[in-house]
């Protein structure tokens, strides 16, 4: 195993698709807990998740609220990244996000995903 993996998770899908949210999340911070260097780039509708009023929003009927893998996500050091086009696309600002959501560009991206061990989209 590569001494300190760091792996790029890519959210595509927003809260229109509400039971692809939470994988990345889960997945994210299973690496975190593994001593890997963790990140969530959201991009397309996947900044929609991180608004502050879709906290609230379950994955399924019945289930854990969306704030539940945010927070164990961020908890653990799971850094959470927001493409700054996507932001325009979806009409949000950084202002409607939750705390702790970093903005980076498409060359800040691609750099990232060049050096990462692993880059897994979904």
């Amino acid at each position: 195993m590569v001494e300190d993996p760091t792996i790029v998770y890519v959210q595509t899908h927003g809260t229109d698709e509400m039971p692809k949210a939470a994988t990345p999340f889960y997945l994210a911070t299973a690496a975190a807990a593994m001593d890997m260097e963790v990140s969530i780039y959201f991009t397309m509708l996947g900044p929609s998740l991180l608004r502050k009023d879709s906290r609230d929003l379950t994955v399924k009927e019945g289930g854990a609220a969306l704030s539940t893998f945010i927070d164990q996500a961020q908890g653990i050091g799971v850094r959470l990244l927001v493409c700054q086009p996507s932001l325009d696309l979806n009409d949000l600002v950084m202002e409607d996000l939750i705390d702790g959501v970093e903005m980076i560009g498409g060359a800040a991206f691609n750099d990232m995903a060049a050096e990462a061990d692993a880059v897994i989209s979904f």
